[in-house]
C-alpha cells in the first residue's frame, strides 16, 4: 500500500527503526542523557498514533465525544507542560514532580487560550463543526502552546536563579516583586517563541509544512493549501505568544 509521498511497507518500518537508533546513538555519543528517552518516546508515539487512528473515525461524527476528546488533549498538554517545568530542578525525567496545581496553572497558559481561539473560529464558521476539522486544529494549537509554555517557564526560572542579585537590586530601587522578576526573566523566556517565528518566516523557502503537504496530497489546489497553512501558522503564533506571556507572568508571580 502506498501514497504519492511514501510507500508503506517493510522498508518504511526499517527506516523508522533506523531513525530511532540513529537518534539514540547520537544522544549516547553526545552524553545528553536522552539515549533511552528517544526510543521510549518513539514507541509511545507509535502506540498513541495507532489509538488515534482507531478512535478518530468513531469520534468524528459525535460532537460530545469530540468535545470530550478535546478536553483530554488539553489535560494532557497542560500536564506535560507542568511536568517539563518541574524538571527544572530535576533534570532526570523520572525525578520530575509536577502537581495538579501546576497543571491547572499551565492550563491557563496552554489550554484556555487554545479553547477560546478554537471556539471563536467555530462561531465564525472558519472551522467546520466536525471532528475531522476540530481535532487536528485543537491538537496543533495545543501542541505548540505546550512546547512554548514548558520552554519559556524553564528559561524564566533559570534566568531568575542565575540573576537573582539583579532581582534584589531592583527591589532595593523600589520595584515590587513581580515587575522586578519580569524585568529579569522576560527576555530569556521570549526566546522560546523563536522556533515558531523562524518556521513561519521561512515557509515556502526552507520548510514545507505538513498541513500544506497533506492538503495537496488530498487533492486540494496549491493556493487553497497555502491559505490553510497560513491559517495554521498564524494560529500557532497566536497561541504560542499567549502561552509565553502568561507562563512568564505566572513564573514571575511564583505560581509556577
Amino acid at each position: 500500500m502506498g501514497s504519492t509521498m511514501i510507500e508503506i511497507g517493510p522498508a518504511l518500518a526499517v527506516a523508522v527503526v533506523l531513525f530511532v537508533v540513529i537518534g539514540a546513538t547520537a544522544a549516547w555519543l553526545g552524553s545528553t542523557g536522552q539515549e533511552w528517552e528517544i526510543p521510549w518516546t518513539s514507541i509511545r508515539a507509535a502506540v498513541q498514533l495507532v489509538a488515534l487512528s482507531l478512535i478518530i473515525g468513531y469520534v468524528a461524527d459525535r460532537p460530545w465525544l469530540v468535545a470530550a476528546f478535546a478536553v483530554v488533549m488539553a489535560s494532557v498538554a497542560s500536564w506535560a507542560a507542568a511536568r517539563r517545568l518541574a524538571q527544572r530542578s530535576a533534570p532526570q525525567a523520572g525525578a520530575a514532580r509536577a502537581t495538579v496545581r501546576d497543571a491547572l496553572w499551565c492550563a491557563v497558559a496552554v489550554a484556555l487560550p487554545a479553547a477560546v481561539i478554537v471556539l471563536g473560529l467555530l462561531a465564525a464558521g472558519v472551522v467546520r463543526p466536525n471532528g475531522l476539522s476540530v481535532i487536528p486544529v485543537v491538537g496543533i494549537f495545543l501542541g505548540n502552546a505546550m512546547a512554548v509554555a514548558g520552554l519559556s517557564g524553564r528559561r524564566a526560572h533559570d534566568e531568575l536563579a542565575t540573576r537573582h542579585g539583579e532581582v534584589e537590586a531592583a527591589l532595593s530601587l523600589g520595584f515590587t516583586d513581580i515587575p522586578a522578576r519580569m524585568m529579569v526573566c522576560r527576555e530569556a523566556a521570549a526566546t522560546s517563541l523563536q522556533p515558531s517565528l523562524d518556521q513561519t518566516r521561512t515557509i515556502g523557502l526552507v520548510t514545507i509544512p505538513g498541513a500544506f503537504v497533506g492538503m495537496v496530497l488530498g487533492g486540494a489546489r496549491p493556493w487553497e493549501a497555502g491559505v490553510m497553512q497560513l491559517f495554521v501558522s498564524t494560529g500557532i503564533l497566536a497561541c504560542g505568544a499567549i502561552a509565553l506571556v502568561v507562563t512568564t507572568r505566572l513564573v514571575a508571580a511564583d505560581r509556577l
